[in-house]
């Protein structure tokens, strides 16, 4: 395990697809207090992809390859897809290993709930991915609610939409909600996360799915959740991968001014297209795409805050030192599952 706060956290990083390839080892290689050690894929063009970008890494085909050399490893990364997110984040505290399971957390509330216990009770430290926290959006939406810039918040509108009918070509369109699969799970983990972090916990919640896909036994392809806040706020959530024409991402209304927001952040193509969290424009959104805060008729632009995915792992690397608390507690995922449970039981 960790042997003093100067040696690098030595890392592993299970699956290669969008989430291994664009978003965990691109942030573990920028970052000088990780090493990115090991690489699982058994998919032969992903391995060769991964050993092209990362030659330092080793690349294996298995998760049982990468648990047999766990003494030389002290975090594992879970770019995997949900239904196996119990069973590998289990086998890795069973190793003594630390944890970050990508989002969404898990299937059920039950397995996060061991997942939970498991790594107290192996004293190694378990966090979920939810980068979203990190958006640039969201920590500008974050600093005009600090100051109060609209007044009392009564509706907070968001959406993830695009124009998508072909499908994600991946997991989200094959597994089951009962495995962690549709975009309530994928895209409602984010969604919901964000909307608690800014207005409290929920004290109703209502929702509706429906799949609008190919093949109707699959998962569901569009989402709306409405959630009502402790503090008073209504969140309203939108998810679909079959919008024609997309709404905004934010929405939010207050009792002094309201703050509307389109297009997506920018950090996830910008990854995907090879630049590094060390690059001068990364996370920095063009002016073309601030969102404006006012009343129709007099609304002036807002300068976007830079997004930060990078914290999530300054954070993290802080917390297995000792010196903080993980960037995002499991618990909160798992209060924000329930409420996904909630609704695909009535929906």
């Amino acid at each position: 395990m960790l042997n003093g706060t100067a040696a690098p956290i030595r890392t592993a990083v299970v699956g290669f697809g969008i989430s291994g390839k664009v978003f965990h080892t691109p942030l573990i290689a920028a970052d000088p207090r990780y090493s990115l050690d090991v690489i699982v894929t058994a998919d032969p063009a992903r391995a060769a992809e991964a050993a092209r970008l990362h030659p330092q890494a080793r690349i294996v085909p298995t998760p049982e390859a990468m648990f047999a050399q766990a003494g030389d490893l002290d975090l594992v990364i879970l770019g995997t897809p949900p239904h196996t997110h119990f069973d590998l984040a289990a086998a890795a505290i069973a190793h003594g290993l630390h944890v970050v399971v990508d989002k969404p957390f898990v299937p059920t509330s039950a397995q996060g709930e061991e997942l939970i216990a498991l790594a107290s009770e192996a004293g190694v430290q378990l966090t979920v991915f939810q980068n979203r926290r990190w958006d640039a959006d969201f920590l500008t939406l974050q600093k005009l609610l600090r100051q109060r810039a609209l007044g009392e918040v009564r509706t907070f509108e968001s959406r993830f939409e695009w124009w998508r009918p072909e499908g994600f070509g991946n997991w989200r369109d094959t597994v089951s909600p009962a495995q962690g699969g549709g975009i309530l799970h994928d895209l409602g983990a984010h969604l919901i996360d964000q909307a608690i972090q800014l207005f409290g916990p929920v004290e109703r919640s209502y929702g509706e799915t429906a799949n609008r896909g190919h093949d109707p036994e699959t998962a569901d392809t569009e989402a709306f959740v409405s959630l009502l806040h402790g503090t008073g706020v209504r969140s309203r959530l939108w998810m679909n991968g079959m919008a024609a024409q997309v709404g905004p991402r934010f929405h939010v209304l207050g009792s002094d001014a309201g703050y509307t927001k389109w297009g997506l952040d920018s950090q996830e193509p910008a990854l995907a297209a090879g630049m590094t969290p060390s690059d001068p424009a990364y996370g920095i959104d063009t002016q073309e795409s601030w969102g404006l805060l006012g009343v129709d008729g007099a609304s002036a632009p807002v300068p976007a805050a830079q997004g930060a995915y990078p914290r999530f792992y300054t954070e993290l690397a802080a917390a297995l030192h000792g010196q903080g608390p993980v960037p995002v507690d499991p618990v909160q995922s798992l209060q924000v599952l329930r409420i996904i449970e909630n609704i695909h039981t009535f929906a």
